[in-house]
């Protein structure tokens, strides 16, 4: 069985580095932080949060998205339970930074934008924020649409929805054999 510091570990190399909030993870606890009593997540947030997520993993013919694993009320657990206040401000700030990013381009709500229309608006703000993650000094926090992101691949391989029908999954494999055959178009497997 696989323990908690081997999947972040895993996880975090899927997405090319460290994973906010990862200690808090690790640890099973909860930062001291008295700010977080304040925050709180909207059911809205939580709705957003699954849009947000279902255009960075759409359902496919071979498997359901993001929004099927619960990918917001993943989010809202990982935010309040394992970031520092500072980041979760950045976090729940950049719900309404991304929301007004898609009126000023789309000219409506993030959720009644086409699907097309998302994904552009997404892709922009992934250069943006890979912009403010190559040039942050140490220590800084990270943009709020790399927490985002993060989450979703995060929460969703790590779900039984991703885990098991968008990633091929064997419960207790057996032996390791670092020679398995592979045919190309095959799902990579779970974790």
């Amino acid at each position: 069985m696989i323990n908690r510091r081997d999947a972040l570990t895993r996880v975090s190399l899927i997405l090319g580095g460290t994973i906010i909030g990862a200690e808090a993870f690790l640890t099973g606890c909860k930062p001291a932080a008295p700010a977080l009593s304040t925050i709180e997540f909207t059911d809205n947030n939580v709705s957003f949060l699954d849009e947000v997520g279902e255009t960075i993993l759409p359902t496919t013919e071979s498997s359901p998205g993001a929004k099927a694993a619960g990918i917001g009320a993943f989010m809202r657990t990982m935010v309040t339970d394992c970031y520092e206040a500072e980041d979760q401000k950045i976090f729940l700030e950049g719900i309404g930074q991304l929301n007004e990013e898609a009126k000023t381009k789309g000219g409506k709500d993030f959720i009644l934008l086409s699907d097309e229309d998302k994904k552009d608006l997404l892709i922009s703000l992934d250069t943006a924020a890979k912009v403010h993650e190559e040039g942050k000094a140490a220590g800084a926090r990270s943009h709020y649409f790399t927490m985002m992101k993060q989450l979703t691949l995060w929460g969703y391989f790590s779900s039984e929805v991703g885990a098991t029908q968008a990633l091929r999954y064997v419960e207790t494999p057996g032996r390791y054999d670092g020679c398995a055959p592979y045919e190309k178009g095959q799902k990579a497997w779970a974790l």
